[in-house]
This record gives C-alpha cells, sequence and structure tokens, in this order.
C-alpha cells in the first residue's frame, strides 16, 4: 500500500498543507478582531490595546508569516503559547477545564497544539524557510 510507506517528501508536503490551511484559519481569527471581517458580533468596540486586541495582532501577523513558511519554528511557539492562553484565560473559565466541548475551547486547543508540533517538525517543503535552507 502506498500510503503505509514512509515517504519524507510526501510527509513533507502534507506539513506543509497543515501549515497554509492552519494559518489561513488564524488568519480569520485576527481579521475578525483587528478589521471586523468575518464580522463577530462579540469583537464590535474592541480595543486594539487589549489582551483580545493584542491575540489579534499576533494572529493576523504570526499568520501570515506562518502563510507564507517564514520563521515557522520561532512563530509556531509563540502561537501556540497564545493559544494556550487563550484557552485557560478564555475558555476553561466557562467551565470544565479538561472538556473543551463544554467550554467552547476546542479551536484553542487544537491549534495550539498544531502549532506546538510545528515548532518542533517546522514547516515543510513549501514555504520560504525551505527556500532559504535549500540556498545555504
Amino acid at each position: 500500500m502506498a500510503f503505509a510507506n514512509n515517504n519524507p517528501q510526501l510527509t513533507s508536503r502534507a506539513l506543509s498543507v497543515l501549515r497554509i490551511v492552519s494559518a489561513y484559519l488564524l488568519i480569520q481569527h485576527g481579521t475578525a478582531k483587528l478589521l471586523g471581517f468575518p464580522h463577530v458580533a462579540y469583537f464590535d468596540g474592541l480595543q486594539v490595546l487589549s489582551l483580545i486586541g493584542f491575540a489579534g495582532i499576533l494572529e493576523l501577523f504570526g499568520g501570515a508569516l506562518l502563510l507564507v513558511g517564514l520563521f515557522t519554528r520561532p512563530v509556531s511557539f509563540v502561537l501556540s503559547g497564545l493559544l494556550a492562553f487563550a484557552y485557560f484565560i478564555g475558555h476553561a473559565s466557562k467551565g470544565f477545564v479538561l472538556s473543551p466541548m463544554l467550554n467552547g475551547g476546542e479551536s484553542a486547543v487544537l491549534f495550539c497544539f498544531v502549532f506546538l508540533f510545528m515548532a518542533a517538525a517546522g514547516g515543510g517543503a513549501w514555504g520560504i524557510d525551505a527556500l532559504r535552507a535549500s540556498r545555504q
């Protein structure tokens, strides 16, 4: 079976797809907070110089860096920490800590661990980091 074989090229490309899709989704969180698109009523009147505003800045600019695969490991590490913080500050306080499904924190937990994985594994074959590494 083709998928049963260890294929480093396929793995690296799949990691790139995970990075790109995750970055795209994270950017939407940032634009919702800072630019009002897509519109989320909760963010109406958001102050940029607030915890949620700062999170939006990190989501927008960190997401953009991840989208193009630049500084993937350090940016992913910072974003993983941001999402862990978001979970414990914004979601765990709403209910049972060990049940993100009940307190609305599923996406924060999932993003946190996806970015933690990328901090360890890198961004894959398709990105500026990979391009820079191949030229050295």
